[in-house]
């Protein structure tokens, strides 16, 4: 080291151990994690219901399945049978298109409400 300053390889060294320093803390261009937002169970849950909801609204073959076959937990086909009743009457009164937009808005807030409504998917329903 000449006059205080460290050669070609002491300055090669601490740039290795700064970028080490770097790469550890997650500082200076780590690349950023990103892909798409965690989805909760209520988002899971509304997305279900409303999609069911919206086929039996249209009257799709499909809809006629049962809350296993299409992926419902007990709790949350007793929040689609509620929301569908309510759809259908919103349907009467001012068309599919009202029905469907109220279909998504009272999934929303009756899954978040439950919390996913993820409960009891035993074999049976009371």
């Amino acid at each position: 080291m000449k006059g205080g300053r460290p050669g070609p390889a002491g300055t090669a060294l601490v740039a290795l151990l700064t970028g080490c320093a770097l790469a550890l803390t997650g500082g200076c261009g780590a690349p950023e994690e990103s892909g798409p937002p965690a989805r909760t169970p209520a988002d899971i849950c509304a997305d279900l219901v409303s999609y069911w909801v919206e086929e039996a609204l249209k009257g799709s073959s499909w809809a006629g399945l049962d809350w296993e076959q299409k992926g419902l937990s007990n709790e949350q086909y007793a929040i689609h049978d509620d929301v569908l009743a309510a759809a259908r009457a919103e349907e009467r009164r001012a068309g599919r298109e009202a029905a469907t937009a109220f279909a998504d808005r009272e999934s929303r807030r009756r899954c978040e409400e439950a919390k996913g409504a993820t409960g009891s998917s035993e074999n049976w329903r009371s």
